[in-house]
């Protein structure tokens, strides 16, 4: 739901500042695919997003268009253009992740004597162990949490949909003594800001990024590494990988729509595939070296 708040958010301002229109103001014909299209181009050339955000801004004015072409025929041929906009093709790249040293060493940073570093301690040991995405951590409400036998958290990700998610016992142990700070009224937010509301996106991916450069200093393997909370997502889904947990257990874990977009952990991790490679036997095989039989060709493969 916040992807698509944000999505509109930037593109009726974009529409604004080349129309001069107020957003309330604006109709279907200030959205034409030629706007899209420059909206898009912004998207990347100004404000640097990738390809994957522009991808995931076109699939929500996708997912628009088409609710709207059942309510506004009228505009039909309009909508038509805008939905043949296609995807962008990216390169898939491999997904990263963190080792249980480094995820050690960025929840000891932390400074826990203090109330924001409490809450920061708490947060990214829930997100390193659970996977849950950034919206569901900051969304969580002091009702979502169940600490009892059968510790789990509740949260509800894309397309609204409900999942639960266990909790290990160090876990519990953490946010047990956390919530005590938090209050005990269901609404309360878990996660709260300095000001008491939501915590915001930028402010989540800021403290990540502070917490993983202050760790690397005595942890090398953070050098140099682009940590995000995405990375905390992608941590939990590789630490089921190794644990020999099945896919299928695995894309309900993270709330994936499909198995198959749980293979890239299978690709990520090259343990998985030195252990298959143990496993099969080698062809008996014997070093060669091509050796000519004529001077001639001998000559000419040493040019």
């Amino acid at each position: 739901m916040a992807a698509y708040r944000d999505t509109f958010k930037l593109l009726l301002t974009f529409v604004h500042q080349r129309t001069g229109k107020m957003p309330s103001e604006q109709g279907f014909e200030d959205l034409e695919a030629p706007t899209i299209g420059a909206f898009l181009q912004y998207l990347e050339t100004d404000r640097g997003n990738s390809v994957r955000t522009r991808n995931a801004r076109l699939a929500a004015i996708h997912s628009f268009c088409k609710y709207a072409s059942f309510r506004h025929p009228e505009h039909a041929e309009r909508i038509q253009r805008v939905l043949a906009i296609p995807s962008k093709r990216r390169e898939r790249a491999l997904v990263s992740f963190l080792d249980r040293p480094a995820i050690e060493a960025i929840l000891a940073t932390p400074d826990r004597s203090t109330f924001i570093g409490r809450r920061d301690h708490a947060l990214l040991t829930l997100a390193a162990q659970t996977g849950l995405r950034l919206s569901e951590l900051t969304g969580l409400h002091r009702s979502d949490l169940q600490l009892g036998t059968g510790a789990h958290v509740c949260c509800e990700g894309k397309g609204r949909k409900q999942r639960t998610t266990p909790l290990t016992r160090q876990t519990v142990a953490v946010l047990s003594v956390w919530l005590q700070e938090v209050g005990v009224m269901p609404d309360a937010l878990v996660f709260p800001s300095r000001l008491g509301g939501r915590l915001s996106p930028d402010a989540f991916q800021r403290l990540v990024h502070l917490y993983a450069e202050a760790a690397a200093v005595k942890q090398p393997s953070l050098k140099g590494k682009h940590v995000t909370p995405h990375v905390f997502r992608h941590t939990a889904a590789m630490e089921l990988v190794k644990a020999d947990v099945d896919s299928s257990v695995i894309a309900l874990w993270l709330g994936h729509e499909s198995v198959q977009t749980t293979q890239i952990y299978l690709h990520a991790d090259l343990r998985l595939k030195e252990r298959a490679l143990a496993r099969i036997t080698p062809a008996h095989t014997t070093p060669g070296r091509f050796r000519p039989a004529d001077a001639l060709l001998g000559f000419l493969t040493g040019l």
